[in-house]
């Protein structure tokens, strides 16, 4: 999660690394860098974007929610809680973002604190067993089965088949 309010000479950067628990209390890492940064290779991608006013009226939440995130000083590769698991929780806290992570995201559906959450994307519902076994259904997601940690779906619009590994097939892919 990246935020930066104006006048602002660089990004705020908002995310989870698992090592990052070997030298510090908590595996939640804020600073200020390039949002847009490969990690480990891989391309960024963007999921949600607000500029302006809206960006605004953002910053403060994402900072609240990064703060209230209940797993700083966890993290476990699978089924969660991990980077991705951090993303859900900032997501579910802002349902204008309207972000759907890809079906890639192994840890998207490690719920905190129960079976019953809203979908990452604040759009709809999710049952989730610790992220093993679950199914989110939603405007944005679409329908989606978790089965250890990897997600199937289908996602009505764009028209899409999400896949564990190969990402979304169809449409806006």
């Amino acid at each position: 999660i990246a935020a930066k309010p104006a006048n602002a000479q660089a990004y705020t950067v908002y995310e989870v690394i698992g090592w990052k628990l070997r030298w510090d209390d908590t595996a939640v890492a804020i600073r200020s860098r390039e949002p847009d940064a490969r990690w480990f290779g891989n391309e960024p991608q963007l999921l949600a974007e607000k500029r302006g006013a809206e960006a605004a009226a953002l910053i403060p939440r994402i900072e609240a929610a990064v703060k209230s995130y209940p797993y700083p000083d966890e993290y476990a590769a699978w089924p969660g809680p991990n980077s991705n698991t951090f993303t859900a929780w900032i997501t579910r806290q802002m349902p204008e973002l309207r972000a759907d992570l890809p079906p890639t995201a192994i840890g998207k559906d490690y719920l905190s604190g129960g079976l019953f959450a809203s979908a990452p994307s604040g759009s709809g519902g999710q049952l989730s067993l610790a992220g093993v076994l679950g199914v989110t259904v939603s405007t944005v997601e679409g329908l989606e089965l978790n089965l250890l940690g990897l997600t199937f779906g289908v996602d009505p619009w764009p028209p899409a088949i999400k896949l564990p590994v190969v990402g979304r097939l169809g449409a806006g892919s």
